[in-house]
């Protein structure tokens, strides 16, 4: 398959039939096509620790299929058929692969963030059936027995640890499983396309997180397609430093690769959560013969940081997604190193790829590049609350972004929650944006985010955008804070960059003029440390929503009460926020009636106490 650079190449390929463009429609196909072809090429580049002296585990081809293998005959030997599922607690590891898809095999698979609380794992646990749960052993580096233990005291399951630096006693690991079993496998695999093959868990980190059901096909056609795109072979070198839970490192960088004979460097036990390998990441890109970097525009920023101290003339390109990519920060990072900035746009509801900007096209400032071939992405009208899917928008003409192709996930596991998602053939991306002429995917912002300033839509990226143009500005989100007068308005949180000096006033009053309308100025900066972000360093805007609650309620209750310590604390319950004022001394009657009247325009339910 040619590498792609524009709409055209991409309407090429699709003049041939799906079949015959895409012949393996499961990632165990794909995976044991490339063990055919090039069973000696490494595969997996596993760094223990973040040390250049350590040496790496490498896992060929061959090897890989084998453990897979091994571990779908493990599972079968636990009682796990088509209908069942494993699920994992494990962070990106060769072991962590052989568990994703042999699990996949035996039956489906659902990885799980390592990080949620007992009580949410075990949620999905229940949720997803889970017959099995693999989990890492005891490690001094990451703390996940621990919480598998407490998960399995909650909901009880077999539960199999990955050995590391201690075995558990009594309970045999998973490599023990493993040994017992033939390289071969001792069952015949339902490879049919269209069956549910893994269940990954989705939405934020308050509320119960919706299970996408993924079939095979669906991961198959993301995995086949992205290398066209990133344009590379089987010589390309990746670092992968994304967890397996999050569909980024399963199949955007994970599959893409293993189904061309690619190669991935796993960064350690904790990813680029560790700051010694960031450190020395430019020398371990050396030091591997990298070309492709696997990114968050989190991670763009942190590398900024890093001394460029290594000969990196092999690294073609950075590829990043899982926010929209600031077009100042995509061209500090190119000019500091001479790499390459692409864009990707992708789903958890479409296993992981919507578009992606083809490394022989230009970088589009705003761009999230060209659809998926065999696709379709459209921007139609948002109107109350709703996603016209009867109507669509002209090129240029901002709308909700909505995608369907062999891609799209047949719904949640819980059918009662695809409503507003999956309609009518279509996945309702919730993205605000606009394709251009070229076909080009922009993304501006959630819908769901959109502010709404008396009846006027914000859209708070493009606000972003102003903001991110000031050199003093390292990184933006802006949120809506609530009004008593215009229901919401913006306000930006602001990371300022290291030896910037300024005060949340003197940006505004600079940045102000750059924004896109005057609606859309925010109404206040704050200036922070850092953002809130997501295990695998998205912005996480719920929290922002939060604070913002916090600052502007306190702010109506000091003025009522300029005598009394005030604080508040505001929670997000399923999605609706509400808020608790707490004001030190006595109760008040008058003060409480004053402070309810002062509220009620405000539309976030309020609880007032006082101590």
């Amino acid at each position: 398959m040619k590498a792609f650079a524009t709409l055209a190449d991409i309407e090429v390929l699709e003049r041939a039939p799906l079949a015959t463009t895409a012949p393996h429609r499961t990632p165990y196909e794909l995976i044991r096509a490339t063990a055919a072809r090039f069973p000696d090429r490494e595969a997996l580049t596993f760094l223990p620790d973040a040390g250049l002296a350590t040496p790496p585990q490498r896992v060929s081809y061959r090897e890989l299929l084998a453990h897979i293998h091994r571990a779908a005959n493990a599972f079968r030997a636990l009682g796990v058929h088509e209908a069942d599922t494993v699920a994992m607690l494990a962070p990106n590891t060769p072991e962590a692969h052989a568990v994703l898809w042999g699990a996949q095999l035996a039956g489906r698979v659902c990885p799980i963030n390592f990080l949620l609380q007992p009580g949410h794992i075990a949620a999905l646990l229940q949720a997803s059936g889970a017959k099995v749960l693999v989990a890492l052993g005891p490690s001094p580096e990451l703390a996940v027995w621990s919480t598998a233990l407490a998960v399995q005291a909650l909901h009880a399951t077999t539960l199999v640890p990955i050995a590391v630096s201690e075995a558990v006693p009594g309970t045999p690991s998973l490599q023990d499983l493993m040994a017992d079993q033939p390289d071969t496998l001792t069952f015949e695999p339902d490879l049919d396309p269209e069956r549910v093959v893994a269940l990954f868990h989705t939405g934020g980190t308050t509320g119960a997180p919706k299970l996408a059901q993924h079939t095979a096909r669906n991961e198959a056609h993301t995995s086949w397609f992205a290398h066209a795109f990133y344009d590379m072979d089987e010589q390309a070198v990746e670092v992968n430093g994304f967890p397996l839970f999050h569909v980024a490192g399963a199949f955007v960088y994970g599959l893409a690769l293993l189904a061309i004979g690619a190669r991935q460097v796993l960064p350690t036990l904790v990813g680029m959560r560790n700051t010694g390998f960031v450190q020395s990441y430019w020398q371990f890109c050396e030091r591997e013969h990298v070309t492709h970097l696997a990114c968050v525009p989190t991670v763009l920023a942190s590398l900024l940081a890093v001394p460029l101290n290594a000969n990196i003339a092999t690294v073609r390109a950075a590829f990043t997604g899982g926010s929209p990519l600031p077009a100042e920060l995509a061209q500090r990072f190119e000019a500091a190193t001479g790499i390459p900035v692409r864009n990707i746009l992708g789903m958890t509801e479409c296993a992981g790829l919507v578009s992606i900007e083809p490394l022989r096209g230009p970088r589009t400032p705003g761009s999230a590049g060209l659809r998926l071939p065999f696709t379709e992405v459209r921007a139609v009208p948002w109107r109350d609350g709703e996603a016209r899917l009867d109507e669509r928008c002209a090129a240029g003409e901002t709308g909700v972004l909505v995608l369907r192709g062999p891609h799209m996930s047949p719904g949640y596991l819980d059918a009662t929650r695809n409503a507003g998602l999956f309609e009518q053939g279509w996945i309702v991306s919730g993205d605000l944006g606009h394709l251009d002429e070229a076909g080009r995917i922009h993304i501006t912002g959630r819908a769901k985010d959109v502010i709404i300033r008396g009846s006027h839509n914000i859209d708070p990226g493009l606000v972003e955008d102003a903001f991110m143009a000031h050199p003093a500005v390292l990184q933006c989100a802006v949120v809506a804070e609530p009004d008593a007068y215009a229901g919401e308005v913006p306000v930006a949180f602001v990371v300022l960059r290291a030896g910037a000096e300024m005060d949340s006033e003197t940006l505004l009053r600079e940045v102000a003029p750059q924004v896109y309308e005057r609606p859309a100025c925010p109404k206040r900066v704050v200036l922070v440390n850092a953002l809130p972000l997501t295990a695998i360093g998205k912005v996480f805007k719920p929290t922002l929503r939060l604070r913002a609650i916090e600052i502007r309620l306190g702010e109506i209750a000091q003025a009522l009460a300029p005598q009394r310590a005030v604080q508040v604390q505001a929670s997000d319950e399923g999605g609706r926020q509400r808020a608790l004022i707490s004001l030190s001394g006595a109760p008040d009657a008058a003060l409480a009636e004053q402070l309810g009247l002062a509220l009620a325009a405000i539309a976030v339910p309020v609880d007032i106490r006082f101590h």
